[in-house]
């Protein structure tokens, strides 16, 4: 079971993505920033929603050097996501209608996962 401070920082994280992604929306000369910042902070939803974030980072980090890939289904979900981050993190010339597509199935994936191991509602 959830702890309530993983609790209330898993939700803290997906309002605040999700509050990103509507700034981007209204503020299209900040939207590349607010962009990734909103997917940055629904991967720390995510890994405040399935442990220690510190601890998933490392094995994120861990499994991403590793020459043969994983069987784990949630850890190769993680490092995608990871791998997304970084990406759109890097990118100089951004397609902002792809971005904030990836940001918004991102911040989805973010709620659900957030919403099932909480086992709260987001209200949008």
């Amino acid at each position: 079971m959830m702890d309530e401070y993983r609790k209330g920082w898993a939700l803290r994280y997906l309002r605040e993505a999700k509050a990103e992604l509507e700034a981007a929306r209204k503020i299209p000369y900040m939207a590349p920033s607010l962009v990734v910042e909103s997917i940055r902070k629904a991967r720390n939803a995510i890994y405040y929603s399935l442990g220690e974030p510190a601890f998933i980072e490392v094995l994120v980090r861990e499994e991403a050097r590793k020459v043969k890939p994983t069987n784990d289904s949630v850890l190769r979900f993680l490092m995608e996501i990871e791998e997304m981050v970084q990406q759109l993190a890097q990118l100089e010339e951004v397609n902002g209608e792809a971005m904030m597509n990836q940001a918004d199935t991102l911040v989805q994936i973010a709620t659900d996962i957030v919403e099932t191991l909480t086992e709260e509602r987001f209200e949008n």
